[in-house]
């Protein structure tokens, strides 16, 4: 158990236990490729044998050996077995966080609509510059995460499938079907072996730190937005949250800290993936492989406590337009006047509104026209063939 905040998020996803029935699949799925169906129960792995193994895969097989009198792993070897287990992890883990990152992006257009015309202090470098609307910043949110949802839905998950040394010398007379018929029945891509070649972990690993990084910029506009003296946003509130130990009148914004949190997480873990991967050396990496283990389940949990944060947050957020409107007249004005264009805020918001539209329709596919949305008659800029194109 770890009481560290928002883990119970990811409960059952990336944990011991996960990996263990993954380990299981994987090799349940071997068995059927080599002819031998079979029907285990998932075993209690020991730690010091774990340890002693180097990797859980030995001590696996010789617990599932005790099972049954069919050949099971023949041809495989045990990091084809955990990389393909991890794969399995990383498959439900992207599911998980589209699916939340599909209800922050519901939350985002919803408020860019209802906020379009909703004029703001626009800030730069920390000081006031010429107002915007609190639409157009929650549109810039809405495009980030649809551009993360658009790298998610991308992602190729490999199966792992080569023997001691990435030949498949013991996989049969045809080891390429039967690396396809192991893709399959795991629901995993077909691929060349992958030993030493880490591309899949460190593309999966840089979706999943863009997915921090936009969500820690959503997180940080918030912290900073809803400061007392500020106080344009807030955090829904909700019984037992926020509190503080010696404090009692705070409420804290805990979910912004959190997920801000993550996103200063992230990338060193995404950092460390890369590290791995320039490191993996001879045809099996003697550490490399092994130090990529923590730093990918935690980036995996990471990733869906803070999109399942994310959402929570967004869904609840409260957007004080009066003050906005209050700050954006007077606080502004003087800046306003001698930039020559008048006190008049609207007169500086430009294509704000239009911006706005053109997030909101290419949202409209996921969630249907919504309240307040205005149709824009023409995309503003074409996303043409460049897939990652916002």
């Amino acid at each position: 158990m770890t009481v560290l905040p928002g883990s119970q998020r990811a409960a059952g996803l990336v944990d011991d236990a996960a990996l263990v029935r993954a380990l299981v699949e994987v090799e349940v799925a071997w068995a059927r490729v080599l002819g031998s169906p079979i029907s285990v129960s998932v075993p209690e792995l020991d730690p010091a044998e774990v340890e002693a193994a180097g990797n859980p895969v030995l001590p696996l097989v010789s617990a599932l050996r005790a099972q049954v009198s069919v050949p099971i792993h023949t041809g495989l070897t045990s990091q084809d077995v955990l990389d393909s287990a991890f794969m399995l992890l990383a498959r439900e883990v992207v599911a998980r966080v589209s699916a939340d990152l599909d209800r922050v992006a519901a939350a985002l257009a919803a408020l860019a609509a209802e906020h379009r015309s909703s004029v703001m202090a626009g800030r730069t470098l920390t000081q006031f510059a010429v107002p915007i609307t609190f639409g157009l910043k929650a549109a810039r949110w809405l495009v980030g995460v649809l551009d993360s949802l658009d790298e998610l839905g991308r992602l190729v998950l490999p199966v792992q499938c080569g023997g001691a040394a990435g030949t498949l010398s013991r996989a049969g007379a045809e080891p390429l079907e039967a690396a396809r018929s192991f893709a399959r029945h795991l629901g995993l891509a077909p691929s060349m072996p992958w030993h030493t070649y880490r591309a899949p972990v460190t593309r999966l690993g840089d979706a999943l730190v863009r997915v921090c990084d936009v969500l820690g910029v959503l997180a940080g506009d918030v912290l900073t937005l809803g400061r007392p003296e500020i106080g344009e946003v807030s955090e829904g509130a909700v019984a037992g949250r926020g509190g503080s130990s010696t404090m009692p009148h705070k409420r804290n914004p805990v979910l912004s800290v959190l997920v801000n949190s993550a996103a200063l997480q992230a990338p060193q873990l995404g950092a460390q993936l890369h590290l791995c991967a320039a490191r993996a050396v001879d045809e099996r990496p003697d550490g490399a492989w092994h130090a990529e283990w923590p730093a990918l389940r935690s980036l995996l949990e990471l990733a869906v406590v803070a999109s399942a944060q994310a959402a929570e947050l967004v869904e609840g957020l409260e957007v004080h337009a009066d003050v906005m409107s209050r700050r954006a007249s007077g606080a502004a004005a003087e800046l306003l006047a001698e930039a020559g264009g008048g006190t008049d805020p609207r007169g500086y918001l430009g294509a704000a509104e239009a911006f706005v539209d053109e997030a909101l329709l290419r949202n409209r596919s996921r969630l249907g026209p919504l309240r307040g949305e205005r149709e824009a008659p023409t995309p503003i800029v074409s996303r043409g063939s460049d897939e990652n194109g916002a």
